[in-house]
């Protein structure tokens, strides 16, 4: 079984903004396991807000990873890889990935069909616009033609968020879904719902910081619009403490640590009745792909990282009028998009 790893800068088409922070590039990790002249492709994309960094991968990495010789038993194999991963989700995301994707070309199905999706029901992605220059309003607005929902990156302040939204509505009339980052309190919280419900909004995402669950349940029993949790909904073990307080969740594969565990918070998810979306970081093809096989169990997709970045290295999963489309073949299905030494 070999093993191979190598970082990657993904650049952005324009600095991406949230609420707490903008990045013009983000360094991620590739993750490699070859067997037999097949090759399973893994992406970690860490994030600062949950301790997570490249650097600490790398650390990892660098201290030598022991593959199993045998992956007849996935589960097996990939709990193994898990282990040494030092409790970094996002490269226990990778090497799920990685795992399954090699796993699912050995035994010649798709990988969708490894968790019983069906791929005629991927929904259709939203297209992220996140905070940033007033002025490029147009052009992003413009460059999410293609797709018929818009996620827009709120959470600055009262008067911005709105004067952004006004914009976008000047523009288009597409259903808005909003995600704050923790970015708002309480009265704006309040104030935003009903104004945003009067705009053609559907939605708000993570409207105050993780720690404040009693405003966010307040303002839940108040919201005319549902509130989704995310850096609330890491994993599965915290959908039993938010089930009451948010009215859904976003699964983030580089949140919760792999496929399998994103599987096990949609079925608890819909065991308590809440809303379901796919969401991800700033990534290339290969992870956005890896998660899409699994879109068509959840209700809401947001699987734009790597449309919004101008050199991703792979092929995978495309868009026709802003659904998602899965890639033929087995595995994955992701594809290098030209020959480069280093990547596979």
């Amino acid at each position: 079984m070999g093993f191979h790893f190598e970082t990657y800068r993904i650049e952005c088409t324009h600095p991406f903004g949230i609420s707490r922070s903008s990045h013009s590039y983000y360094d991620i990790v590739f993750i490699y396991l070859e067997f037999n002249g097949f090759v399973g492709r893994g992406e970690a994309a860490p994030s600062n807000r949950y301790n997570e960094s490249t650097e600490r991968i790398l650390s990892v990495l660098d201290k030598g990873i022991t593959v199993p010789d045998n992956i007849d038993d996935i589960d097996s194999f990939s709990t193994q890889l898990f282990d040494q991963c030092e409790n970094i989700k996002a490269l226990e995301a990778a090497f799920s990935m990685a795992a399954l994707d090699l796993w699912c070309q050995i035994n010649k199905e798709s990988l969708c069909y490894y968790f019983n999706a069906d791929p005629n029901k991927t929904p259709q992605t939203s297209f992220t616009i996140s905070i940033g220059d007033m002025d490029l309003l147009p052009q992003k607005i413009n460059e999410a033609d293609n797709y018929n929902i818009l996620k827009v990156k709120l959470g600055t302040d009262l008067i911005k968020d709105k004067s952004i939204i006004e914009h976008i509505r000047r523009e288009t009339d597409k259903t808005i879904r909003v995600d704050a980052n923790e970015g708002w309190d309480l009265e704006t919280g309040i104030s935003m719902s009903y104004w945003l419900a009067d705009n053609n909004v559907e939605f708000i995402e993570q409207p105050f910081k993780s720690s404040n669950l009693s405003d966010t349940a307040e303002l839940k029993s108040k919201s005319p619009l549902p509130i989704i949790a995310d850096e609330n909904s890491m994993n599965a073990s915290d959908i039993p403490q938010i089930e009451n307080v948010f009215d859904g969740i976003n699964i983030k594969l580089m949140k919760c640590g792999s496929l399998f565990e994103a599987v096990k918070m949609i079925d608890m998810a819909r065991e308590r009745d809440m809303k379901i979306m796919l969401g991800c970081m700033i990534e290339s093809s290969v992870a956005i792909t890896a998660a899409a096989h699994l879109s068509p169990l959840v209700d809401y997709a947001d699987l734009d990282g790597n449309l919004l970045i101008n050199n991703d290295p792979y092929t995978g999963v495309t868009i026709n009028d802003g659904k998602l489309i899965l890639p033929d073949g087995n595995g994955a299905g992701t594809k290098l998009k030209n020959t480069n030494a280093k990547l596979r």
